[in-house]
Formats: structure tokens, sequence, C-alpha cells
């Protein structure tokens, strides 16, 4: 039985192919497949084409794109697809491609925007490139000895020429937590965002600790909140470069909540009516976009009562 997927971004559908991706000569095989396709992407945003069912990522044929980008270092092996092999490329520079390489075949939006109209798949897929290729570009240096990098097994991997060290991808992970005391949530916000918008709480793992703890350390440093148990609900690949959304529902002992000013301007208590007309749009307080894990937690709080 297939595992849930209720988050958008998780479940991938490729086969990663992750033991036979480690051989060159695998690899070329998979690229020499004249069936062998390939997303395309610009500045971390992916090629979009429309279509009567909504928009949905733009698939090229490998050669083709090979021909369009001509640098083996910006090309990934994204997995198989029902035996086909699928890559991703990308191109850099100022210039939209779409308004010249790849005219007439789509248009790249940001990954945001991407993520609310794609199918659960594309989504996925699209981000998982998007985190390579964000990674990529901040590990060109071996972190060890400073040289420059070479890719390695499809884009999974850099290697150091002179050093040897190797680099994999990196995730960081995040606490992302629902607060609730007896019949209500906590939801706060940045001063950074849309007016009216406000989330769950969030941030990152720091090295020694736990999830609980890292969890209760940020309940406390942004709402002045003491955790006593912690729940875990799901996680979230997030593409912003690259983290995992590790999402929980984290009750805390009294509602004296003080937002700290420097993460958080503003906290709001909400009943689960509240949290109802929330997620409805009918509230003055904006809602997190349907593809985020906070949206997530909301919704699996909401439904609580009637379980």
């Amino acid at each position: 039985m297939a595992l849930p997927v209720l988050n958008t971004f998780a479940g991938n559908p490729l086969d990663r192919a992750g033991d036979q991706r480690n051989s060159p000569d695998w690899l070329e095989e998979q690229a020499a497949n004249i069936e062998a396709l390939s997303l395309v992407f610009w500045d971390g945003k992916p090629l979009l084409e429309d279509h009567p069912d909504g928009p949905r990522l733009a698939w090229i044929a490998l050669s083709h794109a090979r021909d369009l980008i001509r640098d083996g270092d910006r090309e990934l092996f994204l997995g198989l697809w029902k035996g086909v092999p699928c890559f991703a490329v990308e191109f850099e520079g100022a210039a939209d491609p779409a308004t010249g390489p790849v005219r007439g075949l789509g248009a790249f939006t940001e990954m945001r925007e991407a993520a609310a109209v794609l199918s659960g798949a594309d989504a996925a897929m699209a981000g998982g490139a998007k985190s390579l290729f964000d990674w990529r570009r901040r590990h060109g240096f071996c972190a060890n000895c400073g040289q420059e990098s070479e890719t390695a097994c499809g884009g999974w991997k850099r290697i150091c020429p002179a050093c040897k060290t190797e680099h994999f991808p990196r995730v960081d992970p995040v606490t992302i937590m629902l607060p609730v005391f007896q019949d209500r949530c906590l939801l706060g916000r940045q001063a950074a965002w849309p007016a009216g918008r406000m989330s769950a709480l969030a941030g990152f793992l720091e090295p020694g600790e736990t999830i609980e703890e890292a969890c209760a350390r940020e309940v406390q440093e942004e709402a002045g909140l003491t955790v006593t148990a912690v729940r875990y609900h799901s996680s979230q690949p997030w593409p912003f470069p690259s983290q995992l959304m590790i999402g929980l529902i984290a009750e805390v002992s009294d509602d004296d909540a003080r937002p700290d000013q420097t993460e958080l301007e503003e906290v709001a208590w909400l009943t689960r009516d509240e949290a109802r007309a929330v997620l409805a749009g009918t509230h003055t307080i904006k809602a997190p976009p349907k593809f985020a894990i906070a949206r997530t937690l909301l919704e699996a709080w909401v439904g609580e009562e009637a379980e």
C-alpha cells in the first residue's frame, strides 16, 4: 500500500534509480535513449505549458535540451518514469529563454506560483529539481580545500578533484508547529508577509537538538510559550532552497503568548470555528497558501474536533 501524500512537493512519482545513477556508463545509456525527456529551468523557475486541464510541466526531448544548454554541469538526472529517463536542464543569465531558445514552448514561472497550479506529481518533480539546481549553484567549490568541485552521479553528488572529498545535496530540517492550548490554536505573523497573512511558527533545528527540543525552543523564543507535548503530523520537502519541514502539533502550558518582535510581530489565538473561517477565507486573517504545510496543520487541527 502506498504511503499517503499530504503535502505539496511530496510524492515524486519518479524512480530515482539511486544505485544505477552511480554508474557513468549507465547514465550515458539513459541519456542516449531516444525517448529521454527533460524539464527546463531558468533561474530556479520551471517551464510550464498551457493545457486544457490546467498548467503542467513542459517536457522536451533531452537531445533538444542538450543542444540548447551544452553544459553538462547544468544537467540533472531526475529518475525513470515507467522506464523512460527523465532529466532537467537549467538556463542561466538575465535574458528570459522563453523569448529566445524555447520560444513557444511555455513560460517560466516562479516556483511558489507554479506550486499553486501544478498537479501534485508535477510540483514534486519540479521542487526536487529546483533544490538540486540551487545546491549546485551554492556548492561549486569544495568546503574542505576550496577547489572547484565536479558534478557526478547525474548531479546528485559533487567530487573535489584535488582532495577527493565527496559532497552530497544538503537538506535543512525545520520544525513547523501549530501551538495549541485547550480548544485554541496560535498563529503568528512576520512583518514581511502580505497584509493579514498568518501562519504556523517555524524554525531551523540546531546541532545537538532533537525535533522536540527545537520545537520547544522556537515556540519559547518566538511567542514566549512553554511546550509541554509534541505530536508529529507530517513532513514536506520545501524547495526554498532545500528544506524539510517537519510538521508538529505543540501543546503549550498557557495562552500568555508574547511575539518577540524579531521573528513575529503579531500572534493570534483562534477557536476551531475561527480557524474554519480563516480557511474558508471569511476571516480578517488570511490563511497560509494551500501548498504550505502550515495550512495542512491548521486543517488537521480543525478536523480533530469531528474525530
